[in-house]
């Protein structure tokens, strides 16, 4: 069986999807089978950094209500062992039906060593809909005071959910302001109360990157590509340094 893994935010704006593309595009040029699944109903866009804007993708919804297989789906054509499902259209993420969703996660572990659920920013149906079924979750947040407690607040949600395996990914890191900040990575974890599981740069290549429509990994090998490849690695189970 594969692991789900929820990426989630308690506040818009960290980048959390760009997150998720990177890190399951560096699982996947490893030679992992992974699937991203946008759970972002309404407002989907993970397939602008997988650069996936201009093909087609069936969505969720087309599994869970039987018109299509999952084998069915089409392989990244830069990432070959790379899959997506995007976003229903049309519906509000409180109106998806919860156990079809749940048999589809089930199914996609059984054929994926990596399922990665892309949430909305927020605490509301679609975080939930996410967290409730991944076996691990990855919490991303700023490097400022505020995003940081936010996130903490937001894991104490999840440890009322029941989900004991989360991980923080600090994101947007400009690292001349941590220095002036004087923010240490036991810092990050004692405000969290969550371990960490690494720090992205801020890095102009991210939107430079969407913007031609290439994938993070594809467009450039430093900066928070690096960083997140260093992510996929921890999550492969290797031991990587985290770097501030």
């Amino acid at each position: 069986m594969g692991e789900a893994i929820a990426v989630l935010s308690g506040k818009g704006g960290t980048g959390k999807t760009s997150i998720t593309a990177a890190v399951a595009t560096a699982l996947a040029h490893q030679g992992c089978r992974v699937l991203c699944i946008d759970c972002d109903v309404g407002l989907r866009n993970l397939d602008i950094p997988l650069g996936l804007s201009d093909a087609g993708s069936l969505s969720f919804l087309d599994i869970c209500r039987g018109g299509y297989r999952l084998d069915q789906l089409r392989p990244h054509p830069q990432f070959p062992t790379l899959y997506f499902l995007t976003a229903p259209l049309g519906c509000g993420a409180e109106d998806i039906d919860q156990e079809a969703f749940a048999c589809l996660v089930r199914e996609a572990r059984r054929q994926y060593d990596y399922v990665f659920l892309d949430a909305p920013a927020g605490v509301e149906a679609g975080f939930r809909l996410a967290a409730a079924r991944a076996d691990r979750v990855l919490l991303v947040t700023g490097p400022d005071r505020a995003a940081i407690r936010d996130a903490g607040q937001t894991g104490q949600i999840l440890e009322r959910m029941g989900k004991t395996s989360v991980r923080l990914v600090v994101n947007r890191v400009v690292p001349r302001l941590v220095s002036t900040m004087d923010l240490t990575v036991d810092d990050l974890m004692d405000t969290t109360g969550l371990p960490l599981i690494g720090v992205v740069p801020e890095d102009p290549d991210v939107v430079l990157s969407a913007a031609f429509g290439q994938p993070l990994l594809s467009y450039t090998r430093k900066g928070a590509a690096a960083a997140c490849r260093r992510i996929a690695q921890r999550i492969a189970g290797l031991p990587v340094q985290i770097r501030l």
